[in-house]
């Protein structure tokens, strides 16, 4: 009886140890990503798709891929926090990045790149900072401002003018685009810090 209880436990041991060395994530989204994801689909659930951790490389290709291969990297194993895809055709419509706070000696550049990714393409993205409650009406801005953001630089190329996204002249952060709610300054747009309220960093645009 104890040799065959032996076999069986070895045998067992060795089906385990024969297993492919894959394991099913604990969580597959963060709080935070939950958080968002219930606020998107409270908001928006009825007119778009909501899309949770979409690749890059499944919305956007390289043109001439043979010329552009070290561009292949910049997108390769990336991909969005979310993004909100119309219904009947499931073509994306708006990318949502949550934006985590970076310290100041932190580069920037792969949240640059994602933004003027989507930004060639005629894709608002938009950025919303990271927490586990979020309010509908400060999405509802969020939203407007990247679609606003688009209508501009397509309007600044068709000019021959350029668009960037400026520094924080307080931390160096990366900087939002946002609107004021009320005051002398109400529907006025504005260049605020991502590390918001902890970080008072703004740039006006005239």
């Amino acid at each position: 009886m104890g040799v065959t209880m032996a076999i069986r436990e070895s045998t067992q041991v060795k089906a385990q140890d024969e297993r492919l060395p894959y394991r099913l994530r604990d969580r597959f989204m963060s709080a935070p990503e939950l958080a968002l994801f219930r606020a998107l689909q409270n908001m928006a659930g009825k007119h778009y798709v909501v899309c949770p951790k979409v690749a890059l490389s499944d919305i956007f290709y390289i043109v001439r891929p043979n010329e552009n291969v070290h561009f292949f990297n910049k997108i390769f194993r990336k991909h969005v926090d979310f993004l909100l895809c119309d219904p009947k055709s499931l073509q994306p419509v708006f990318g949502i990045e949550l934006v985590k706070p970076v310290g100041k000696s932190e580069t920037r550049e792969a949240d640059q790149f994602l933004d003027d990714l989507f930004l060639s393409a005629g894709l608002p993205l938009v950025h919303v900072m990271s927490s586990e409650n979020y309010s509908e009406d400060d999405l509802a801005e969020l939203f407007q401002l990247a679609i606003l953001k688009v209508k501009q630089t397509k309007t600044l190329r068709a000019t021959g003018k350029a668009d960037s996204v400026p520094h924080c002249p307080v931390c160096g952060k990366m900087m939002v685009l946002r609107m004021n709610r009320g005051g002398p300054n109400a529907s006025k747009r504005y260049y605020g810090c991502m590390d918001s309220p902890k970080c008072s960093g703004v740039v006006r645009i005239d």
